[in-house]
């Protein structure tokens, strides 16, 4: 491996995927840190209008590519954080082998950037590596219990085959990787339309709709607020020593998508009937990260409890349906029906 350049000061980092839902609002901390930032995304999912106060900004440049495509990006960068792929089911799906090939080549395309350029490289990996998991907690160590030709495979094997190429390059000696595995998030630049079931419950809730609840209800997540989630990732690229294998990061607090529901409720003031429907193809029955590992090596752990951040979650949305939902997106017409279809079988 290279050797890194030690930068002090203000780092020059590109974000790929930063006009997303983590992306930008991880685009946002790294700036007010004082560093440079890159913002490359195809606006696929992403949104100009996340990226809108940083217009102006010296310290900040957007690039409209798709990282599938090689990147040539000139000057010197110091991190590559890589955070381009659909995330939520309805949009990933839509187009599953763009998914796969942005997890592949996109990522490989990253890759030979940080090497070009010794950065050093973060990969979003996630959860659903673990598939719909028999070990409870997930621990990084758990090798899963995936499948890996049902209709979620192009995220999640997408997402296998993106950790193999890291590490491949890391024990090559070719690039310093670090590999984050996010459980839910959730916070402010959540698409309303992006069929995840934080998202899914309070627009239907401020809608005056009935909510849409798959299964019993009793199958559970970890939710992370996104400013926690964000400043693991920050804690992770910046650790010195390079952790041997992925780290889980998510919040360990378990809830049922009842209780979930349960707490928009409450804190709207309201009641709604709910509507059940058969839970998807491979939907995970339970889901708790094991967060021992990013405690032990980066001294990180989340404190916003769910409770909290679904005040500052709800407004935000409340906010959107205010100003009439017009989210700009230059995504292809499958996506729209992709989303209505898959939404409909019931996507989390």
């Amino acid at each position: 491996m290279q050797e890194r350049r030690l930068t002090t000061g203000a780092k020059r980092i590109l974000v790929a995927g930063g006009a997303g839902f983590i992306g930008s609002n991880l685009c946002e901390h790294l700036l007010a840190l004082g560093h440079n930032v890159t913002c490359v995304d195809n606006l696929l999912t992403g949104r100009r209008e996340n990226l809108r106060a940083h217009v102006g900004n010296s310290r900040f440049r957007f690039i409209d590519a798709d990282i599938c495509d090689p990147l040539n990006i000139e000057g010197p960068i110091d991190e590559v954080y890589n955070l381009a792929c659909a995330a939520s089911p309805p949009s990933y799906q839509a187009d599953p082998v763009h998914t796969m090939m942005t997890c592949v080549q996109g990522t490989l395309n990253l890759l030979q950037l940080a090497e070009r350029h010794v950065a050093r490289f973060l990969q979003a990996s996630t959860s659903e590596i673990y598939g719909d998991p028999e070990e409870h907690p997930q621990r990084e160590d758990y090798v899963g219990h995936v499948n890996c030709t049902g209709p979620r495979a192009c995220y999640d094997e997408g997402k296998r085959a993106a950790e193999t190429l890291c590490y491949d390059m890391l024990r090559s000696g070719r690039v310093d990787v670090r590999v984050a595995r996010i459980f839910n998030t959730y916070g402010p630049r959540m698409r309303p339309d992006d069929g995840r079931i934080v998202s899914n419950l309070i627009v239907q809730t401020l809608k005056g709709e009935a909510l849409t609840i798959y299964g019993s209800g009793e199958q559970t997540r970890a939710f992370c607020y996104v400013t926690d989630l964000v400043r693991g990732l920050v804690e992770l690229m910046t650790v010195a020593e390079t952790p041997d294998g992925p780290i889980n990061l998510g919040n360990p607090g378990e809830f049922t998508v009842n209780r979930l529901a349960s707490l928009i409720l409450s804190q709207l003031g309201v009641s709604r009937p709910v509507r059940h429907f058969p839970l998807p193809v491979d939907d995970p029955r339970r889901r708790r990260p094991d967060i021992d590992r990013a405690q032990e090596l980066l001294a990180w752990t989340p404190v916003v409890p769910l409770e909290d951040g679904l005040k500052p979650t709800i407004q935000w949305f409340r906010q959107t349906l205010a100003a009439g939902a017009s989210l700009e997106r230059a995504s292809p017409p499958q996506f729209v029906v992709a989303a209505a279809r898959i939404a409909a079988q019931g996507a989390t």
